[in-house]
C-alpha cells in the first residue's frame, strides 16, 4: 500500500499545517508530513482522520499494487504547459459504497451530452454540506430532480433546476440525495 496523501493534499491546494488543523483532534504539520513520507506508520485511524480532514474517502489516499496509474506528462497553468518537477501519477478514482451515476443525454447547464456525473449518496444528516452543490433527488413514482441545492430549511430542500428560466423546487423529506463529486467527459 502506497500513501497518496501528498498528492491529494496538493491537488486540493492545502498545506501540511492546514490539513493538521482540520484533523479531529488537530495535530501538527510535522506529523502529517511524516505520515505522507512513510517515516511514520499510517494506521487505519490516521488514514480516516486525514481523509475526513481532506473531505475524501479514505480509499482515495492509498494506491494499491494492482491499481492502474497514468503518468502525468505535464502541468497546465496560467503560464501554459510545462514539465513537472517530480514524477506524478493519476489513479482511477475509487467508487464509494452506494455511489450512483447520472448520464447526461442532452446538454443542460454546465453539463454536455455524453457526460457521466458520479454522485455520492448522502443521508439527511449530511444535507447541509451539500448547499451550493449539484444534487440528484429521488421523487415519487421513479422520478428524479437534478439541480443546485440553494437552501435547506428543516426537512425541506430548496433546489434550482438547471437551465434558464427554471423556478425553484421544494422537496420535503427525501430519503437520500446524490451529490455530484466527479464529472467524466470525453473530449
Amino acid at each position: 500500500m502506497i500513501s497518496r496523501i501528498r498528492d491529494v493534499r496538493k491537488a486540493k491546494g492545502l498545506t501540511l499545517d492546514e490539513v493538521a488543523k482540520r484533523c479531529e483532534p488537530p495535530t501538527t504539520a510535522q506529523t502529517i508530513g511524516r505520515l505522507e513520507t512513510g517515516t511514520r506508520t499510517l494506521s487505519l485511524s490516521w488514514l480516516n482522520r486525514i481523509a475526513d480532514a481532506l473531505s475524501v474517502d479514505s480509499a482515495a489516499l492509498v494506491s494499491l499494487p494492482d491499481q492502474e496509474e497514468l503518468p502525468v506528462a505535464a502541468i497546465l497553468d496560467h503560464k501554459g504547459a510545462h514539465a513537472l518537477s517530480n514524477v506524478e501519477y493519476i489513479y482511477q478514482p475509487p467508487f464509494e459504497p452506494e455511489m450512483v451515476a447520472l448520464r447526461v443525454k442532452s446538454s443542460i447547464g454546465d453539463y454536455r451530452a455524453g457526460d457521466d456525473v458520479w454522485l455520492s449518496r448522502r443521508v439527511p444528516e449530511q444535507y447541509g454540506s451539500a448547499v451550493n452543490r449539484d444534487i440528484l433527488v429521488p421523487r415519487p413514482a421513479g422520478r428524479y430532480l437534478f439541480g443546485r441545492l440553494i437552501g435547506r430549511e428543516d426537512n425541506r430542500l430548496q433546489i434550482l433546476p438547471l437551465g434558464s428560466g427554471t423556478r425553484q423546487q421544494i422537496v420535503s423529506d427525501p430519503e437520500w440525495i446524490g451529490v455530484a463529486v466527479r464529472l467524466v467527459r470525453e473530449l
